[in-house]
């Protein structure tokens, strides 16, 4: 009986402890990113504002990030749009979610976004979920960038092969918009 206790009772603090947890987000595929989002629009930023929220052990830090809307291509929005952000900085003190968006006054981007205010990025797979629009340093056609400033190409690669969806010539924010309100046709369609 003795020989057996060891064994168990090495089973049960392994069992006793959780095993580290790490985040991963899977890409999602242009598909997936318009059907899953109940909102998409192009926004700039207008205000971003941080707070303490929740008490005892849950107390965390939330930031609201406001955009004026310069197209709501999805969902029903007004003239401008707040999302809810887990993180941010309050007297000092800072709380960050890896690889979740950074926006900065001014930013201008297209977003998708589901389950504002209870998930914690509220974005189809968090980073994946906002494109940046760049001005075009000639002034004709803006370009569409990921999250990580890489431009895109080809949306039928995102989430599949992402280095073939930033692999030749940037989009356009218009190429970019059409490409967008097409698959909402085609699901519509459905």
């Amino acid at each position: 009986m003795k020989m057996l206790r060891a064994p168990l009772l090495l089973t049960c603090v392994i069992l006793a402890f959780p095993a580290a947890r790490a985040t991963t987000v899977i890409p999602p595929t242009f598909d997936q990113l318009v059907t899953n989002a109940e909102m998409i629009f192009e926004g700039t930023v207008t205000t971003m504002r941080s707070d303490w929220a929740g008490q005892g052990s849950d107390r965390h830090i939330v930031t609201y990030v406001t955009f004026k809307i310069e197209d709501a291509i999805k969902g029903a929005l007004g003239a401008d749009y707040t999302i809810r952000m887990f993180g941010g900085t309050v007297d000092g003190q800072t709380m960050e979610v890896t690889d979740a968006p950074r926006f900065k006054l001014g930013d201008r981007d297209i977003l998708f976004v589901e389950h504002n205010g209870t998930q914690f990025i509220p974005l189809v797979g968090i980073m994946h979920g906002r494109f940046h629009v760049q001005p075009d340093p000639n002034g004709a056609n803006e370009k569409i960038a990921k999250d990580n400033g890489a431009t895109v190409a080809d949306v039928t690669k995102l989430g599949q092969d992402e280095r073939a969806a930033v692999t030749g010539t940037a989009l356009s924010k218009a190429e970019f918009k059409a490409a967008i309100r097409q698959k909402m046709a085609e699901n519509a369609a459905k």
